[in-house]
Parts: structure tokens; C-alpha cells; sequence
């Protein structure tokens, strides 16, 4: 073979298509770190419901009575901050329709706001499991310290507070979509013959490792491309908020903000019963097919109690609000699922989207895969790359 001959086949690349290369090798590289980093945290922390609740089976999941009587909530919230020393106050609580689940007692205090590091821009970040029948603390959590808490700020903002570790994230997942859609410009088949048809969607086993490296890169890229696209996106609206709000306009078509709603609760006005407990019966008969319900305190004055009724055991895009008055539990305020507009549900879906559990566990799955050959992108692309600095000029070598 001519060695000239393949050299005329690269001067048909049109200068667009050649420019396009030149930045996937240098923008590949030069985000190559980043990209690894977000993809091997999103692998690890894309079961973290199902390796928890596996580790801590025995605390998750508690026996349940044949009457299936609980104590009321204000108890089991008293319990849970006298676990934490009386010092902190609860601040969100999840029960669960599923009878063998023990609730959730979260509490937060942020730190300092100007702080550099994740750790010190919390005061606390605790999770207390409690069995809702019993009353029986069956764990107590720092979730500040968390294995799976830290790999979410890792994949967030490199544990960074400063808004530097967005934007490096940012900054990163953009050039990210740019590879994969340049990427699929350069590995489009100019026909469909069954050689091109084999190189562009099979990998080559028995080949060489150059020419394996070359298929892992090129053939895994393509498969998981169009799923990439879609964590890169949905981690850009939590990025840069110039994104979040063109996603919305673009759904909503509207430049309105969501209609927030508002109510007091009034001081004038007291109840017998404890109206802590009253609010969460009301919202129990009123969410009667939640899977699990949110609840949030008051913090004092004309304030609300929040609740929240999801429809999905792990999601959190399907869900209907309550307001309801301190101090008689009364319900003043209602907004549903259905009341809000297209862009408003698309950003609400937007970590479940992320994370792949708006799928279910075959999304979650779907997740894991794509982001671990996202994260072997940049590894496959490098080797490419320094094979070829390292090769000799010989253009009539084959690819393969």
C-alpha cells in the first residue's frame, strides 16, 4: 500500500471536521481528570439507598405489631433529638407507608457560609432511624461524615463550598457534552458496509490491546452516549443557575416564576390535643396513597408546618404540599403535582433523572454503567492519544 494514499484520505476532512478533532483531543485531555472523577462517584454513590439500607438492614427495617399502632410523632421526634444530646432540633422527618420501614428523624444546622470547605459550612447533619411502634432508637448517624454523603459533595463540588468547585465542575461537564457529540461526529460510519458496520458497534476481542482500547473508547462511547447527555444536562442545572433557568423557560415557556404558596399560622388560636400530632393525621388522611410522608416544623412565630406526600419510595419529583397552622395543625394551604407547570415538574424531576431513579432500579442500573465508561473515556482517549505521539510518522499503517 501506497503510504501517500492515506494521507490523501485525512486531506478530505473539512476544516470544520478537522478543527473538531483538534479540540476533542485537547479539551479530552485537558477535562480528562474531572470527567473520571464525576463518573467514578456517580458509580459509587449510584446505589447507596441499596447499599445502606443492606449494611444497616437490622436498623432500616423494624418488626411490625399486629395492631400496627405507632406513637404519635411528637414523641418519636422528642426521642430522636433526646438521642443527640437535647441540643439539636429536628428539623424533617420521613415516615413510610411500607409497615417494616423505620422513620427518619434528620437534623440540620449550616455553618459558616463563607467557609472554603464542605465540613466547615455545616454546624450538623444528623439522621436518627427510630421504630415508629416501639419508639426504639435503632440508629444514630452523623451524616456530615457519612461514606455516601461525602462522595455526594466529592461529585458535587470536589467538597469545595467556595462557588470555584462548581464552576470547575461546571465548566468540566460542558466540554464534557462537547466531546460526546464530537465524538459522535468522528465516529459516524460513512457507510453502512458490514466492515464499517463491525468497527463502529463491535468491540474486537480477539485484537491487540491498542486496537481493544481504541473499540472501548470508540463502541462503549456511542452505547451510553445518549444517557451521558442526559447526567451531564440534568448536573448543569445545579451547576450554573443561567441553565437551570433557560431549562425552565424552555418547558414552561414562561418567564414567570413558579406561584409559591403562602400561609400564617395564628398564635390567637389553641388546641387541647398536641398540634404536631394533628397536622401529620391530617396529612395522613389526606395523602392516603403516599408512599411516604415529609414532615417539616415550625420555626416558631406566624411559620407553617410543612407536608410533603410522595408518590414513589425513593423518587421525590411526585409530590403534593401541605401547609398546616402550629398551633391547631389545621391545613391552610395545598399545592399538588398537577398545579404546577411543565418546567417547574421538569426541574423537580431533575435529581431523579440524575441519579437514574425516576427508572426505578433498571434506570439506577443504566446510571451506573454509563458513568463508569465515562469514566474510562478519558483513560481510553489518553492511550489513544500518547499511541499516536509515540508512533512513528508511517501513514500507511493500519488503524488496526
Amino acid at each position: 500500500m501506497s503510504p501517500t494514499k492515506p494521507l490523501q484520505k485525512k486531506n478530505k476532512k473539512s476544516q470544520i471536521r478537522r478543527m473538531s478533532d483538534w479540540l476533542h483531543l485537547w479539551l479530552g485531555i485537558a477535562s480528562g481528570l474531572v470527567v473520571f472523577h464525576l463518573g467514578i462517584t456517580g458509580c459509587i454513590f449510584a446505589f447507596q439507598k441499596e447499599i445502606t439500607e443492606f449494611i444497616h438492614r437490622k436498623e432500616f427495617f423494624v418488626e411490625v405489631p399486629a395492631d400496627k399502632k405507632t406513637v404519635p410523632l411528637s414523641t418519636l421526634k422528642a426521642t430522636a433529638e433526646k438521642a443527640l444530646g437535647g441540643k439539636k432540633k429536628v428539623t424533617f422527618i420521613s415516615s413510610y407507608a411500607q409497615a417494616d420501614r423505620a422513620w427518619e428523624f434528620n437534623t440540620y444546622k449550616p455553618g459558616d457560609p463563607k467557609a472554603f470547605w464542605y465540613f466547615d459550612s455545616i454546624e450538623y447533619y444528623d439522621l436518627v432511624l427510630i421504630n415508629p411502634y416501639t419508639g426504639k432508637v435503632t440508629l444514630v448517624s452523623d451524616n456530615k461524615y457519612e461514606f455516601f454523603s461525602i462522595v455526594k459533595m466529592l461529585h458535587w463540588s470536589f467538597l469545595i463550598n467556595h462557588p470555584i468547585g462548581q464552576q470547575i465542575i461546571g465548566w468540566s461537564t460542558i466540554i464534557f457534552v462537547f466531546l460526546l457529540i464530537s465524538g459522535m461526529v468522528m465516529w459516524w460510519p460513512k457507510n453502512l458496509k458490514k466492515s464499517n458496520f463491525d468497527k463502529s458497534f463491535k468491540i474486537k476481542w480477539k485484537a491487540k490491546f491498542k486496537r481493544i482500547n481504541y473499540d472501548m473508547h470508540n463502541v462503549l462511547g456511542f452505547y451510553v452516549m445518549i444517557i451521558c447527555l442526559m447526567l451531564a444536562l440534568t448536573g448543569l442545572v445545579w451547576a450554573f443557575q443561567w441553565f437551570q433557568k433557560t431549562v425552565y423557560v424552555v418547558a414552561s415557556g414562561s418567564t414567570k416564576p413558579p406561584k409559591e404558596i403562602q400561609a400564617k399560622s395564628d398564635s390567637t388560636k389553641t388546641i387541647k390535643a398536641i398540634p404536631f400530632d394533628v397536622a401529620f393525621e391530617n396529612a395522613q388522611k389526606t395523602f392516603k396513597d403516599a408512599d411516604r410522608i415529609g414532615m417539616s416544623p415550625a420555626e416558631g412565630g406566624t411559620a407553617t408546618i410543612y407536608a410533603t406526600g410522595y408518590k414513589g419510595e425513593e423518587t421525590y419529583w411526585n409530590f403534593d404540599v401541605l401547609l398546616l397552622d402550629q398551633y391547631t395543625g389545621k391545613l391552610l394551604a395545598r399545592k399538588n403535582q398537577s398545579d404546577k407547570n411543565a418546567g417547574e415538574a421538569l426541574i423537580g424531576m431533575n435529581y431523579d433523572i440524575h441519579v437514574g431513579a425516576i427508572l426505578g432500579l433498571p434506570g439506577k442500573i443504566m446510571a451506573f454503567f454509563a458513568s463508569l465508561i465515562a469514566a474510562s473515556l478519558p483513560i481510553t482517549g489518553f492511550i489513544i492519544w500518547w499511541g499516536k505521539k509515540k508512533k512513528k510518522k508511517n501513514p500507511a499503517i493500519a488503524e488496526n
